[in-house]
């Protein structure tokens, strides 16, 4: 296997100012793991879902190639359940409720067949359920890769920081980033949580981009402008799953890489918000990705004669 998703497979209800949903498919590993297949990664899931997920959800990720061995169901529980509603900018947003259910309690079950995962993506969870992780995998895999958020840093930074230390690569956004290193300059702010242990860190700025940086080193990248913008859920984890799954795909970690790998993920991600939750992405063909990826060579690609 090359990549293993630890993280949530959920619902979510959504409303932004083009229309609402009712409870559909959503969760971190959901995104990440199609965004895996789109790219014909070999991917498998380790989570927890109640006995109200719909087997035709769990259907369409075996039937992309993803290992669900991991996704542990118990019929008594209910699902994870968030719902949001977005302000008019679409970056901020309102969360009206939020139901744990079986994901207060996880306890990550690593099945044999996922054991020999090069990368390990360890979702947006409690530190210590990310910790539990590593401690359970026979062998560390090749790469290590941590998302996390500002409520762990203000309810677990002991544990976070154990988690952090142990990470190759960390994911968060630019406000996180400046309340983990208590820096506001985000190249200060990156230099500060490469001390903390990770060789590389990626800081999202939503509609903005995204920087990575690398032992002295910055790469930064634009978002694609997009006609159609409805809903921004999941596309971190989309942007997650194709920066993991390019770097599965090329079995190679180096920073030229890695700098590629920010491109697929992001031009992923553009895919993701053209529609409500995971709909545009279970659509996407690899033709699409492929030139998808042209545009943004075309808009970042220039030469200045001076």
């Amino acid at each position: 296997m090359k990549l293993l998703v630890v993280g949530s497979v959920a619902f979510d209800a959504i409303e932004t100012p083009f229309g609402k949903t009712d409870k559909i498919l959503g969760g971190a590993a959901t995104y990440i793991s199609i965004a895996s297949s789109i790219l014909g990664v070999k991917s498998g899931i380790v989570s927890v879902v109640g006995g109200d997920f719909p087997q035709a959800d769990l259907d369409m990720l075996s039937g992309r190639g993803v290992n669900i061995e991991g996704i542990e169901i118990i019929k008594e529980g209910k699902t994870f359940f968030w719902s949001g509603k977005y302000h008019n900018d679409l970056n901020s947003r309102d969360t009206l409720v939020t139901e744990v259910n079986v994901l207060e309690n996880f306890d990550p079950k690593i099945p044999e067949s996922m054991q020999d995962a090069e990368i390990l993506l360890l979702g947006n969870l409690h530190p210590g359920v990310q910790l539990s992780v590593l401690e359970k995998m026979n062998n560390r895999p090749k790469l290590v890769i941590l998302d996390t958020m500002n409520f762990w840093m203000d309810s677990a930074l002991d544990i976070l920081l154990q988690m952090i230390a142990k990470t190759d690569v960390i994911s968060i956004n630019d406000e996180e980033a400046r309340q983990l290193s208590g820096e506001y300059s985000l190249v200060k702010a990156a230099q500060k949580i490469h001390e903390m242990g990770p060789q590389f860190v990626i800081i999202k700025k939503g509609e903005h981009g995204a920087l990575l940086f690398h032992d002295g080193k910055i790469f930064a990248i634009p978002a694609l402008p997009l006609e159609e913008v409805y809903d921004p859920t999941g596309a971190g984890d989309t942007f997650a799953g194709g920066f993991a799954s390019y770097l599965a795909k090329k079995e190679d970690f180096s920073f030229e890489t890695m700098k590629s790998a920010l491109i697929v993920g992001s031009a992923m991600a553009s895919f993701t918000v053209e529609k409500f939750g995971t709909q545009r992405l279970e659509e996407v063909t690899e033709g699409e990705m492929i030139a998808r990826i042209k545009s943004f060579k075309e808009l970042t690609t220039f030469q200045v004669h001076v």
